[in-house]
């Protein structure tokens, strides 16, 4: 099946994807709120909060982006782009993770749809 859209919509659709302060990310925040996290820190490998206390990074991955294995759900147009895509975040979340325990911190990765599912 053809994409509905035109190549300059499909653009437009794409570029208004967040990669950042998104929706589970800003409920999460809240919920935090005052346990000494930090929201959007500078440290290696972009977590979305740390504790540099505890040295806790957390990060709160798309089910789309990050290959959910409940909710992923292929795209069915451009499928050989979007399978190396999503297959690259995969790898570099490992590595990002690999590197951070490895200096001392410890990795929490946290689906989307469980901030959504909990509504917190």
């Amino acid at each position: 099946m053809a994409d509905v859209h035109t190549k300059k919509q499909r653009s437009y659709n794409m570029s208004m994807i967040r990669g950042k302060k998104t929706k589970p990310e800003l409920l999460f925040k809240k919920a935090l709120y005052g346990s000494g996290f930090s929201y959007q820190p500078k440290l290696f490998g972009n977590p979305d909060f740390i504790n540099r206390k505890n040295r806790i990074a957390v990060f709160v991955d798309g089910c789309f982006w990050h290959k959910c294995p409940k909710h992923y759900i292929p795209p069915k147009q451009n499928v050989e782009f979007w399978k190396k895509k999503i297959d690259d975040n995969i790898k570099r979340d490992k590595k990002v993770t690999d590197e951070l325990k490895e200096k001392g911190w410890k990795v929490i990765r946290i689906w989307e749809c469980k901030i959504k599912k909990i509504r917190l």
